[in-house]
This record gives structure tokens, C-alpha cells and sequence, in this order.
């Protein structure tokens, strides 16, 4: 077995979120249990946000409540406050994630508070969670640039990873939140974290596929020593406060490339696409993911190939 790279599935939440679609909590937690019988390790589930400003994600207390709990997989959540970390202890989720931008303005358009305000609400929720013994990640959007203020300040974005590591968050995922990013941008970025005292292993990487970089940006992560990478199955996913932002990473091209560069992910391939194919046929459309879409046109060869027998 190879180095052992960690994927944090994001599709059922970070995914769905902006699906026109709203799916019943059956299909999801459908789509939930085909990613786990992948094998996928971290699956974030969905979001404690107000149901009116997320309705894909009003249903998270009954989503969570039917999963399986067990050691073979970790279910998360995001939570954007006090009150939604409430609402996750009420769940019994076992993990958190919390957010917040590295941009003052797409952090006011996103949760309506400055960066400070922001900062100073995830630690007493960091403190929370760590107090009841869950697992915290930390979001940081806009790292690789703002789609209103233009290029971000690396200095800054390092900083704020600082204090929420500094809080108790075990991760801090480093979000390529419209796709701006750049190999050249990324080794800047993960370079300015270690040199301002961050370790490797607490950073990850979530990477958006707007103008085809997603991979190469992977690439240079790997190189640099980065082991955790965020991905949404079959490519879903975007931002409702990033314009022009398309789909998260699709795991399944990053699973592909991981195996192929002789990394283990522990996950199986042809079962992760069949979870692909899965929200796929539930939102009623071909999704982005390359692999996806082989795996798609595969299965349509099939089909057309025992019809004909």
C-alpha cells in the first residue's frame, strides 16, 4: 500500500447546498450510504444554518439521526454559530466544521459579520465543540482570491489559520473557494503557513474546478507534502455568494489521480462512481466530474451492449 492521502467528502453538503433540486432526506441519506460502502473516511453530511437561507440542508437533525454510527467512517457537519453548534450537539454528530473568509467582503456577504466578529463567534464554537469532545476542522474561504476584492493576502490568510488552529481546530482547510488558484499561488500559500509555524498535517486543501486547475493544485499540494484534500462527488457543488464559481474537485478524479500516482485513499473507485451515478440520476442531470462522466457513458455502453445480446 502506498502513503495513505486523506479525502473529506463534501458533496452531501458543500455539494448539494446549491442544487435547484431539493432532495428528500431518503435519496440523501441514499447517497450517504453509497459514499460509505466507498469507503470514503470523512463524509460532511450537511449544515446547521438556518433552514431559510440553505432549504437543501433543513433536514440535518433527520439526516444525521439515520446514519449508522460507527469507528469506520466520520460524519460532519457545518456548523456557522452558536446556535447551529447547538443544534449539532442536539444531533449527536461527532464532528464539526466551522467558516469564515479570509475577504472582508465575501465574509459579510456570506454570514453577514466582519472577519473579526467572525473570528471572535468560531472560538467560543470551537471551544464548545472541543469541551464536548468533537472533532473541529476550520474553513477558510477566499485564500487563493476574492471574486470582489481581487488578489488576498497570504500574510492574512496564514494569520487566521494561526488563531483558529490556536483555538482547537484540528484542520484548517485552505478554500480555493471560485477557482482562482494556481500551482505558483498554491506553493505560495502552503509555503507562507509553514513558515508562519503552521504544521503540514493540520492544513488541507479544497480546491474548485472553475478553470481546470483543481488537479494541478493537488498536484503541488502533494509535492509540498499536503495529505488532506477536500473533494465533492462527481463535481458537485459551487458558491452562492462566490460568482462564477462551478463545482468542487470531483472525488472521483482525484481519487483516480491519487491511485494512479501510487497513493492509498481507501476508498474503491467503481463504487464511488456508482455513488456518482447515484446523485446524478437523483438531481436529474449529468454532473461535471470527469471521471463521472466516463463512468456514465460506460455504464450507457453497457446497457446498449446486453440489449443487443
Amino acid at each position: 500500500m502506498g502513503e495513505r492521502v486523506i479525502i473529506h467528502e463534501v458533496g452531501p453538503r458543500d455539494g448539494l447546498q446549491n442544487e435547484a433540486v431539493v432532495l428528500p432526506t431518503d435519496q440523501k441519506a441514499g447517497l450517504v450510504a453509497r459514499l460509505q460502502a466507498a469507503g470514503c473516511p470523512q463524509v460532511e453530511v450537511s449544515s446547521f444554518v438556518r433552514p431559510r437561507w440553505v432549504p437543501q440542508l433543513a433536514d440535518a437533525e433527520d439526516l444525521i439521526r439515520s446514519l449508522p454510527m460507527g469507528d469506520e467512517v466520520t460524519w460532519w457537519a457545518l456548523v456557522p454559530n452558536r446556535r447551529g453548534m447547538e443544534r449539532a450537539l442536539e444531533s449527536g454528530i461527532s464532528a464539526v466544521a466551522t467558516f469564515m473568509s479570509v475577504s472582508e467582503t465575501h465574509n459579510e456577504k456570506n454570514v453577514n459579520r466582519t472577519s473579526k466578529e467572525s473570528l471572535e463567534s468560531l472560538r467560543e464554537v470551537i471551544a464548545t465543540a472541543n469541551a464536548e469532545g468533537l472533532q473541529v476542522r476550520a474553513y477558510l474561504s477566499t485564500v487563493f482570491g476574492c471574486p470582489y476584492e481581487g488578489d488576498v493576502d497570504v500574510r492574512r490568510a496564514a494569520a487566521l489559520a494561526g488563531e483558529l488552529l490556536a483555538a482547537g481546530a484540528e484542520h484548517v482547510s485552505l478554500g480555493d473557494t471560485t477557482g482562482m488558484a494556481d500551482p505558483s499561488s498554491v506553493q505560495r500559500t502552503v509555503e507562507c503557513m509553514v513558515a508562519s509555524g503552521i504544521p503540514l498535517e493540520s492544513l488541507a486543501l479544497h480546491m474548485h474546478d472553475t478553470r481546470g486547475t483543481a488537479l494541478a493544485n493537488v498536484l503541488t499540494g502533494l509535492r509540498l507534502g499536503v495529505r488532506r484534500f477536500d473533494a465533492a462527488v462527481a463535481g458537485l457543488g459551487g458558491c452562492p455568494y462566490a460568482p462564477g464559481a462551478s463545482g468542487n474537485l470531483a472525488t472521483e478524479d482525484l481519487v483516480h489521480m491519487l491511485h494512479a500516482m501510487g497513493y492509498s485513499t481507501g476508498i474503491d473507485l467503481d463504487a464511488l462512481a456508482d455513488a456518482g451515478a447515484f446523485a446524478s440520476q437523483a438531481l436529474g442531470r449529468a454532473l461535471p466530474g470527469r471521471y463521472h462522466r466516463y463512468h456514465l457513458a460506460r455504464m450507457q455502453r453497457e446497457e446498449r451492449e446486453r440489449s443487443a445480446c
